[in-house]
């Protein structure tokens, strides 16, 4: 019986990660493809590997469309992704810290209003952001790309309650060692918040990764384009000049640094959200 248990888990397992990883390998048929293969008929089940090395060059390194090489697009998107998932960990990690240990008055009133920006995403907020960037003139510029989206109530609340459960005995050490505040943070706090701060990175990474309609709203130089808005840019070209293998090259592009990153973190992940290190 228990081996018919575990057989039976394994088949769940195996029937999920293919059903999962069946659109990934859809766009890694068809980017191996000739335009023909595609049109009129259904997608390949197998991909033209020397075909699919081709095609990926093109994208990587010479561009489609009119569009940039994907390795510049990759390195911006990176640059702005990493900067974005930085920002939001030292804001947050700040914020958090002071609501926990500082004593100060109507704390409790400003996580709360911390908190209610949840409501208010960068889509309800875009408007006056971008007059504000307007205004400070950091269009087509990093720093316009980054600085709007880098507070996260999220990560507040996620730091806040890892900060609640370390010992107050750990505070009260501290303080009878005649340690400050930003020593307690930086030798005790930070040490202890490792696998936390990996696993928020991920996922602010992502998010900014995925970032399509501020970039797309202030930036209109090709040098400050994401690779999001180059998949848009082809997807929307696709109506007059369907080029299927180029949409699902640049997709499976743009999947590989996510991907190889998820890999290499997922220890850290699933170790901040469910371990702690005290």
């Amino acid at each position: 019986m228990k081996i018919l248990n575990r057989c039976l888990k394994h088949l769940f397992l195996i029937v999920s990660a293919g059903l999962i990883l069946l659109p990934l390998w859809m766009v890694i048929s068809v980017a191996g493809t000739q335009n023909t293969d595609v049109i009129g008929s259904t997608a390949p089940l197998y991909p033209n590997v020397s075909l699919l090395i081709q095609h990926l060059n093109e994208v990587l390194f010479k561009g489609v469309l009119g569009l940039p090489p994907y390795i510049d697009l990759l390195w911006r998107s990176f640059v702005m992704a990493a900067s974005i998932a930085v920002g939001k960990i030292l804001l947050s990690l700040c914020s958090a810290y002071a609501i926990v240990y500082f004593r100060l008055p109507f704390k409790r009133f400003f996580f709360v209003v911390i908190f209610l920006t949840l409501m208010l995403p960068i889509e309800v907020r875009m408007l006056p952001s971008y007059q504000i960037i307007v205004d400070f003139n950091m269009l087509n510029s990093y720093t316009g790309l980054i600085l709007p989206v880098i507070a996260s109530a999220t990560a507040t609340l996620f730091f806040k309650q890892f900060f609640e459960t370390i010992p107050v005995e750990l505070l009260e050490a501290a303080r009878l060692d005649n340690a400050g505040y930003f020593r307690f943070m930086f030798k005790i706090v930070l040490p202890l918040s490792k696998t936390n701060i990996a696993a928020i990175f991920l996922i602010m990474f992502v998010y900014g990764w995925n970032q399509y309609l501020w970039p797309l709203m202030i930036t209109s130089k090709p040098s400050f384009y994401t690779i999001t808005m180059s998949l848009s840019q082809i997807s929307t070209s696709l109506d007059s000049q369907p080029l299927w293998w180029q949409a699902m090259a640049g997709t499976l592009v743009s999947t590989i640094p996510v991907v190889v990153l998820m890999i290499s973190m997922q220890k850290f992940f699933v170790k901040g959200l469910i371990q702690t290190e005290k």
